[in-house]
């Protein structure tokens, strides 16, 4: 079991508005306490909402921010949980039409796959470099990485607000 406090990042990407208040109360159940996020307009779809905010908590925080916000439609987030001394960090990404897609992280924020996964991707790949690309794509998440990056450059002058535990 992992022990240890892990810092982290939520980006909600984009939210329809009514959904709003439904993930500052899943964010703030799944780290224990309420929170109030700065939302403001997303520009690359109208009609959604856009926040961040970072958190910190007890390792495997990420894990349960991912999971207490996915499974709603229309929601495009990313969960991030920085790598702590002795334990790998994580990165959550979803999008309506992909789902959620986790990838290990590593010191730098690089993924990491693991050898089973790259020698998964040489043997259905056959020898052929485009299937090998495919499924390299797919362990790094890339559909997800291409279908969120307008939002996130969407939001290159957001204000950053730290929330922190207390006790």
């Amino acid at each position: 079991m992992a022990t240890g406090y892990a810092r982290g990042v939520v980006f909600i990407h984009s939210a329809p508005r009514a959904l709003c208040p439904h993930l500052e109360w899943a964010v703030g159940r799944a780290i224990g306490r309420a929170v109030n996020f700065d939302w403001s307009d997303q520009p690359v779809q109208q009609g959604t909402r856009r926040a961040e905010f970072y958190w910190d908590g007890p390792v495997g925080t990420g894990a349960a921010l991912a999971t207490a916000i996915r499974g709603w439609e229309h929601l495009r987030f990313e969960v991030s949980e920085d790598p702590t001394a002795g334990n790998d960090g994580g990165r959550w990404l979803h999008t309506p039409d992909l789902g959620i897609h986790f990838a290990q992280t590593d010191v730098s924020g690089n993924i990491v796959i693991g050898e089973d996964r790259i020698r998964y991707a040489m043997e259905i790949s056959a020898g052929s470099a485009v299937e090998l690309q495919r499924e390299l794509d797919v362990a790094l998440g890339s559909a997800w990485d291409e279908e969120l990056e307008p939002f996130r450059h969407a939001g290159d002058d957001a204000r950053v607000v730290w929330l922190h535990k207390v006790g």
